[in-house]
């Protein structure tokens, strides 16, 4: 692999235990892809990271059907005074909120979601996600207890590790119930059986190998999707976004909002892909990093970084 950079950025907010946010960009002959997988993910697991990358570099992506793409704003696990500042700057009409950031998050968890809901109004939607820190009792009694304070909730995502424990929450409570990581870290998501499970599948395209591969994911589930980010930059948020617009239909707003929480971006601050009045713009090829060499990393973690890209690329072999 040539034309390999290695970026850090500090975020605004920690968010999934996360303070920096590192990654590789990589220039192919299509463009700029970003390979920048969780540092807890073996090298098996972060092949489908770099698949996404080399497609983005390399091939580019299908066609889209619509120019932007409706998201929501990001709420991480802050003060509710914090969390109506977000959502209210944020033009969206969709919130996602983490919640169970910690064993005792309850009170601090609705807390968070009223002043979503405040933030919001009426019309506007909320939704949490747990990043499937509850058992199946806990996650029945958060989300009816989250559902009451959000005066109704679009959906819950991924509340417990499982396909099984997705599916037993779900005849338990009357809010809808997303799938997120029992898709993107399954052994091969086209064969996940989500049907009885949940009622929405969240994709993300870098866990899952690329646009290509998400479409594939998107049909073999057979449920409505949203878009999700895996906490890029620019140019891999593009990847995302190139989901959104190619999927044949797309009911709920994406979660394509995360670029607030990065301090700053390998591009210029006039070409941040951040949401304007609650939408992204569609773009065909990922944006120029022109602004990377201001985020450059340090010596080591370059290193660290361009060893495990180095690794990896045996374990993608199996992502066509």
């Amino acid at each position: 692999m040539q034309d390999l950079f290695v970026y850090s950025i500090p975020m605004t907010t920690r968010f999934r235990g996360i303070a920096v946010r590192e990654g590789v960009l990589l220039r192919g002959p299509a463009g700029w892809g970003e390979f920048c997988p969780f540092t807890e993910y073996d090298d098996d697991e972060a092949a489908s990271w770099l698949a996404a990358a080399r497609e983005a570099a390399e091939e580019g992506w299908p066609e889209p059907v619509r120019d932007r793409v409706p998201v929501n704003a990001i709420v991480p696990a802050v003060g509710p005074e914090r969390a109506f500042e977000l959502v209210r700057a944020s033009g969206c009409s969709t919130a996602k909120v983490k919640v169970a950031d910690h064993p005792d998050s309850a009170a601090e968890d609705l807390a968070r979601v009223e002043a979503v809901r405040d933030a919001l109004g009426p019309s506007g939607f909320v939704r949490v996600d747990a990043n499937a820190r509850w058992s199946v009792d806990e996650a029945v009694t958060a989300i009816r207890a989250l559902d009451r304070a959000a005066g109704g909730l679009q959906y819950a995502e991924q509340p417990c590790p499982s396909i099984e424990e997705l599916a037993l929450v779900r005849r338990r409570v009357d809010v809808p119930i997303a799938a997120d990581e029992s898709i993107r870290r399954a052994e091969d998501p086209l064969k996940v059986a989500v049907a009885g499970a949940a009622d929405v599948a969240i994709l993300k395209v870098a866990p899952l190998g690329g646009v290509r591969r998400a479409l594939a994911v998107a049909e073999a589930c057979g449920l409505p999707c949203v878009v999700s980010s895996a906490l890029e930059t620019s140019v891999g948020m593009a990847a995302e976004i190139a989901l959104a617009a190619a999927l044949p239909q797309l009911e709920y707003a994406c979660g394509l909002g995360t670029g607030a929480l990065l301090t700053s971006d390998v591009v210029p601050d006039n070409t941040r892909l951040t949401p304007h009045e609650g939408y992204l713009p569609v773009l065909r090829v990922a944006p120029e990093p022109t602004a990377r060499y201001a985020v450059a990393a340090d010596p080591d973690r370059t290193t660290w970084w361009l060893d495990r890209a180095e690794r990896v690329r045996g374990a993608a072999r199996r992502y066509p």
